[in-house]
């Protein structure tokens, strides 16, 4: 419940800044100590109650789908072309793959695709079938889902927009958080404080404890 009063006053904080012509990103900042982040290094999916945006996603299938944009496994070879293949990546937030094109998919855009963070995984991005279900249920879920990839000890991750009601964002931060702190050895031992800050503001810090 404290956490909850702390972050409704951050946000009143930082939506007294002057109002910028776009809408900003709320991003949520979690300082970590008394953790070897490179012993132990974080990648998870996380669920939020409320989306902020539609990520876009392509798909790599055996056939052309009506219910996304896709890359058969015939465009392939034409991703040879490093120019194209960086301009694809720089193109979707997200790839899903169909797991018997996995090993090509792996083959011909992992040198791009992995680095990005953005190589279709068994945790979200897999499916057996490209039917219209398997699809609709995958996007709904990336759309719900953070990922987080920390190579430092300090995590960084947006988790809402400015023009959505201080309870949805709330709510999403501490679905965030509490995720966060089940995959810490120490649980919130781990934890030295967060921030909470929009694109162009200053992050306000807000103790844990």
């Amino acid at each position: 419940m404290e956490l909850n009063e702390e972050l409704k006053k951050a946000l009143t904080e930082l939506r007294k800044n002057d109002h910028k012509k776009f809408n900003q990103t709320v991003d949520l900042i979690v300082n970590l100590q008394k953790f070897e982040i490179k012993k132990t290094p974080l990648n998870l999916f996380i669920r939020i109650p409320h989306k902020s945006k539609d990520k876009k996603i392509a798909g790599f299938f055996e056939s052309e789908s009506q219910f996304i944009d896709t890359i058969t496994d015939m465009d392939f070879k034409k991703y040879n072309d490093k120019k194209k293949l960086k301009k694809l990546v720089k193109e979707y937030d997200f790839f899903i793959a169909q797991s018997k094109l996995m090993p090509k998919v792996a083959t011909t855009f992992g040198r791009v695709l992995g680095p990005a963070g953005k190589m279709p995984s068994p945790q979200l991005g897999i499916v057996l079938n490209a039917d219209e279900k398997s699809i609709n249920e995958l996007k709904e879920k990336i759309n719900t889902s953070l990922r987080i990839r920390a190579k430092e000890a300090s995590i960084k991750v947006a988790v809402g927009k400015e023009d959505m009601k201080d309870e949805e964002i709330i709510e999403n931060i501490i679905a965030v958080y509490n995720e966060l702190v089940k995959t810490l050895p120490k649980d919130k031992e781990n934890v030295k404080n967060i921030e909470v800050k929009f694109t162009m503001t200053k992050p306000i810090k807000i103790r844990i404890r």
